[in-house]
Parts: structure tokens; sequence; C-alpha cells
């Protein structure tokens, strides 16, 4: 029985389009391309995630490496976190299950100043804990962030659903018991917690 659904938040809860951003930023496409390597693509990217970097010592290592871009970086990492923003459906889809009396949790590769400029949304007072893979030192697919979220919050995998947009992080996730869920839409989602029996009206 199913008594636990587990979310990732990036490009499911909270949008997170870097390319389209980045566009809004720098109206050169070849330019525009270039920084949104030398930023979302970069080792240090991954670093933040993993809580072993800030965003300062990230934004010194990009400008040093990629000089010519110096100016255009800066201005994108100044307003980079404008870009998440809620997904409506899925917010819809979290408040209905929580309605229906499901424990909700989040389970998300994620950066500690990203987190803090999200929390704000009304919704993540919903939650019943979660785990930040900054917070662990952790990041998914790997088991060991699996095995904190059962630990910290008692919950069972085998109870549990988890949903996330990468497939590497689902499977990931069935490997440690979860019955998983690659996001694809709403629609999808939808259809595909129902074979669960976790209904959603």
């Amino acid at each position: 029985m199913i008594k636990n659904i587990v979310f990732d938040i990036g490009n499911v809860l909270v949008s997170f389009r870097p390319e389209e951003f980045i566009d809004t930023v720098i109206f050169n496409k070849d330019i525009a391309q270039c920084v949104c390597n030398a930023i979302f693509k970069s080792q240090e990217w991954l670093m933040l995630d993993r809580g072993v970097t800030t965003e300062e010592e990230a934004l010194k290592v990009f400008c040093e490496r990629d000089k010519d871009l110096t100016v255009h970086i800066q201005n994108a990492m100044k307003d980079w976190h404008q870009m998440l923003t809620p997904i409506d459906d899925t917010v819809e889809m979290l408040q209905k299950l929580k309605k229906s009396g499901y424990k909700i949790y989040y389970l998300s590769n994620y950066q500690i100043a990203a987190f803090e400029f999200i929390r704000r949304y009304k919704f993540f007072n919903l939650f019943d804990g979660g785990i930040l893979s900054c917070n662990v030192k952790l990041l998914k697919p790997e088991k060991e962030i699996y095995e904190k979220l059962s630990e910290v919050y008692g919950i069972k995998p085998e109870e549990s659903i988890f949903i996330d947009d990468t497939l590497v992080n689902v499977e990931g996730a069935k490997k440690q018991g979860f019955e998983s869920i690659q996001f694809a839409g709403c629609d999808d989602l939808k259809m595909k917690l129902a074979e669960f029996n976790v209904h959603v009206n």
C-alpha cells in the first residue's frame, strides 16, 4: 500500500529552464549557448548541488575559466534564480495528494541559495519533510541519498512512490526499492499514479 509520495523539485514542481533564461539575458545566440554551457553544464554546478562550494566561489571559477565571457556570466548569475517558478499543475496535484492523506516529501539535487529562493512558495508548507543534496553532500542517483530519506523519516521504500524527470534518478530509486515514475507531464503522472491505486481527483 502506498503511503508516501516523494517529489523531485527541478522541472517537476519548480521550472528550471536555463537555456530559455539565458536567451532573455543574452541576445546573441552563440554567446548565450557558451554562457549556458560555462555555468549550467560545469563541474562547479554539480559541486553547488553537492554543497561543497558556494555561488561566489563558482562564479569566480566561471569567470577565470572563460575570461571573454565574464560580463555575460556575471549578468546571468546575478538573476538566475528568477527562472525558478512553480509548475502550477504539479503543485495542484501535490495539494490533492496531501489532502487525500498521503505523506509528501521532496528528494532533490538542489543548491542552498536556490532553495532559499524557492522555499517562499506556499506549497512547501505541505511537505512532511525532504532531503536536499546540498545538505547531505550526496547526489541522486547515489544510493546513499535514497537511504538517507528512508532513514531520516522512517519511511519504507516499498510504501513510497518517487517522481523525477530524470531517468537515471528514477532507476536509482528503483534499485533502492522505491516505486518510481519518470515525470513527463501531469496528465501522464496522473495515469501512472493510478496504476499504483493512487488517484488524484
